[in-house]
């Protein structure tokens, strides 16, 4: 009786096994089959990206003639509902609304969901690691409207960490090291190596350290 029970819980862990084994082969397909295709659609749309880049899911690009949109190496994109348990609601969207737009992502970035929008010009420097549905733009996107201000540049210095569902508007400049807290409007610039939450974002304390990773 005992050996049967041994024989069952034994074959149970080789099915385990061989079912989570089989699991993580799809995972890397499905991850090996989005990279291609999003290195494709970024030759399709002229978007200058380095080598290394890594996406889950497809992102959804669109850029104006004569624009903009440079990533750089080692990045990493999340487009897939299942990839980030905290919540992904749409895939990364990347777009310039302008023929003079910019978009720079340097090196070692990563993003779940976002949506980047550049009628000026957005700059994220390396190492930033940008949370689930975060939106940055540096418009007000109906610049026909006499409501509207003209666009303004929108920077993010190196190892910036911005939040789930956090807003960052145009003319914000966001000190290095610092973090956003989640579902901030951000209106105005932020110092370096702070912690900044709250609509509007507003500084609550300072990060106390010499070297960030």
């Amino acid at each position: 009786m005992s050996k049967n029970i041994y024989k069952t819980i034994f074959n149970l862990i080789k099915i385990n096994r061989f079912a989570h084994n089989w699991y993580n082969l799809m995972k890397q397909f499905y991850m090996w089959g989005s990279t291609f295709f999003s290195y494709i659609k970024c030759y399709y749309w002229n978007i200058k990206i380095d080598k290394k880049c890594r996406f889950i899911g497809v992102p959804i690009l669109k850029k104006k003639p004569d624009s903009m949109i440079k990533i750089g190496k080692y990045c990493k994109f999340n487009s897939s509902s299942k990839g980030n348990l905290i919540g992904i609601n749409h895939p990364c969207i990347l777009t310039t609304l302008s023929s003079t737009a910019e978009i720079i992502i340097e090196n070692k970035c990563g993003f779940s969901g976002v949506t980047i929008a550049s009628n000026k010009r957005i700059i994220i420097k390396s190492k930033s690691r940008i949370g689930a549905n975060v939106i940055i733009t540096d418009t007000d996107w109906h610049e026909d409207d006499k409501r509207a201000d003209i666009s303004k540049e929108v920077i993010l210095e190196e190892n910036v960490w911005i939040g789930v569902n956090a807003i960052i508007l145009k003319g914000v400049r966001i000190g290095k090291n610092s973090f956003i807290g989640a579902n901030s409007v951000v209106t105005k610039s932020v110092p370096a190596n702070v912690v900044a939450a709250g609509n509007p974002c507003k500084v609550i304390k300072k990060i106390d350290f010499k070297n960030p990773n």
